[in-house]
């Protein structure tokens, strides 16, 4: 398979077509290798436009997803990030090869600690990984810059963005299907916040997510 035809091919006919046009997020895309991260059972599926299964019924994003959301968080050089479900690492790369440091939660130990093998495999020395349950908070390593939640979650808990920094930005896909909203919200200050709703689509829900109350007759 000619990876290098392949990555051209999806940043060319996927990614620049749902609107990421950032230079620096396509350069990314070209120099971060997908496939290093794919399960080798799914490696020529790697640049397809579909959810890759990564076991414990877990899945990468779509490639769309992961450009968009790296396109709205905007990491820059001197960034804090919090990653809650690390996956196939993927994402964790993507998001350390433009910040200071990341931190990467993941509720499941057998990706964490395949993924570890890969930053440790490609040089990435500046992420440290978590091995517990991030969909309701996380209360260790302080506040951060830069906060992106890579499952769904019904209702985004509040506790998040008492640990965004002032000007930091959070992804969440918020809802229930068939449609849910990729949202950004930027902290402008203590207590005000701008939140933009980037595009509908529908992702597996974080494990132990919070569940909005149900009426019951």
């Amino acid at each position: 398979m000619d990876y290098e035809q392949a990555r051209f091919n999806m940043i060319e006919q996927q990614i620049r077509p749902w609107e990421v046009l950032d230079p620096k997020v396509l350069d990314l895309l070209m120099k971060v290798k997908r496939e290093d991260f794919v399960p080798a059972l799914y490696q020529s599926l790697a640049f397809v436009d579909m959810g890759i299964p990564l076991g414990h019924g877990e899945y990468m994003w779509a490639p769309v997803i992961e450009a968009r959301a790296l396109q709205a968080v905007q990491v820059k050089a001197t960034d804090r990030v919090l990653e809650i479900g690390t996956g196939s690492g993927y994402f964790t790369a993507l998001l350390a090869s433009q910040a200071a440091n990341v931190v990467s939660v993941e509720i499941h130990a057998d990706l964490r600690d395949e993924a570890d093998k890969k930053f440790h495999a490609h040089g990435y020395t500046h992420i440290q990984t978590r091995q517990g349950d991030g969909a309701r908070d996380w209360q260790l390593d302080g506040h951060f810059d830069v906060i992106v939640l890579t499952g769904s979650v019904p209702l985004l808990p509040e506790a998040y963005l008492k640990r965004l920094s002032p000007g930091g930005r959070l992804f969440a896909i918020v809802g229930e299907g068939p449609a849910m909203a990729a949202t950004l919200i930027t902290r402008m200050a203590p207590g005000a916040q701008r939140t933009d709703i980037l595009f509908e689509t529908v992702a597996k829900s974080l494990a132990n997510a919070v569940e909005p109350e149900r009426f019951v007759f």
